[in-house]
């Protein structure tokens, strides 16, 4: 099962909004996937610096003290910002891999990290998800989420999408992957390392792999349809849009909705009810092993 949503707003005066109209969504989604949810945010981000999003099942011990150790580590001090079970640290750019590495030794996990993406995901539903972590409240330029039902991989924080594997990149999946074994082993050998069992963070490091080597968002997404075997529909975010691609057979549902406002993606119309203006909008159903996207 599994549900997705993703929302791209045109319009600079709806950024404010985007947390909540993306909750709204996501939580009509839930009876597709009612184990784990989660979202991410791309929001403003400062001139040559990083977030780094870390997740801890104990974050009060974590977190506490977190700025002072990193900075006498790194000898900058980073801006952390704790959210519920998750920190995002702001930092210079240049100190972003020292910091991940040190990050992750003290045994944080690595949610995703780049100029402007925040990811926050947990176990439970989405209406318990995003209250946690406020999402209603966060504003950006545009965001995906999904509702997860698991079925390949145990339900913890880890197996939860949305799945980031480069900086602003992220990606939420809908279906399953027969290849992901031997693709993992075909990435691995480029360096390319994931963190989880789950199949969709393989599809996340395809895609950031083939956009390493110089493909466009768009060659990129095409390139899942003849190396990745199975069936999925794929959201995937980057630092200026998002974009849309389902296996030929196009078995797992899709649809999209556009206006002067915005862009929407759900696994189902009933997703989009209540945005503003989609009795006007252009709505269809995306069509089999066709990429689309939308970027700035």
């Amino acid at each position: 099962m599994c549900g997705i949503v993703g929302l791209f707003l045109k319009k600079d005066d709806l950024r404010p909004k985007l947390g909540d109209m993306l909750t709204d969504m996501l939580i009509t989604m839930t009876d597709r996937g009612p184990d784990s949810a989660g979202i991410a945010i791309y929001g403003d981000g400062a001139e040559g610096a990083v977030k780094i999003t870390v997740q801890s099942d104990a974050p009060q011990s974590a977190f506490a003290g977190l700025d002072a150790e990193l900075g006498a580590a790194l000898g900058v001090t980073p801006e952390v910002k704790v959210v519920d079970t998750h920190a995002v640290l702001t930092l210079p750019e240049a100190k972003a891999a020292e910091a991940i590495a040190w990050l992750e030794a003290r045994g944080l996990r690595i949610m995703g990290s780049g100029a402007s993406m925040e990811i926050y995901k947990e176990v439970g539903l989405p209406k318990d998800v995003a209250a946690r972590f406020g999402l209603r409240e966060m504003g950006g330029s545009h965001g995906i989420g999904h509702t997860r039902m698991a079925t390949e991989s145990a339900v913890t924080t880890l197996g939860a999408h949305p799945f980031s594997t480069a900086d602003d990149q992220c990606l939420v999946h809908n279906g399953s992957l027969s290849n992901h074994n031997q693709m993992r082993r075909k990435l691995a050998k480029k360096g390319v390392m994931t963190r989880s069992e789950n199949d969709t963070e393989v599809g996340a490091a395809y895609i950031s792999s083939r956009i390493a080597e110089g493909a466009s968002l768009g060659e990129a997404l095409e390139g899942t349809i003849e190396d990745l075997d199975g069936f999925f529909t794929f959201v995937t975010g980057t630092k200026n849009g998002f974009g849309v691609v389902r296996d030929p057979i196009a078995c797992k549902p899709a649809v999209m909705a556009e206006t002067d406002d915005y862009v929407a993606f759900a696994s189902e119309y009933r997703a989009f009810a209540d945005l503003p203006g989609i009795e006007a909008a252009r709505v269809w159903e995306p069509e089999p092993a066709t990429v689309y996207f939308w970027e700035r």
